[in-house]
């Protein structure tokens, strides 16, 4: 079986699906196990640079939990085994 040419492109989408599964699977299943739902929002809050003809506004905001970090470590996995 031929080895796949593995690109950080590929390892950043891989890791982007794999933490919105995993946050979709822990707000899922955290009526059950509710420990998969607890964590803490990082990032930078939006600020916004008005140059009159051109409004710039940036931000990042990462909600992380524990369902995410499996997810991350989960598809980590799966680009190691490629």
């Amino acid at each position: 079986m031929p080895r796949v040419n593995k690109g950080t492109g590929i390892l950043i989408i891989l890791l982007i699906i794999g933490s919105i599964f995993g946050s979709l699977l822990g707000e899922m299943l955290s009526g059950i196990l509710p420990f998969l739902a607890f964590g803490r929002t990082v990032g930078l809050s939006p600020a916004t640079i008005d140059l009159t003809p051109v409004v710039l506004t940036l931000g990042l905001t990462l909600k992380l939990n524990i369902a995410t970090i499996i997810g991350f470590f989960i598809t980590l996995f799966i680009y190691l085994r490629l």
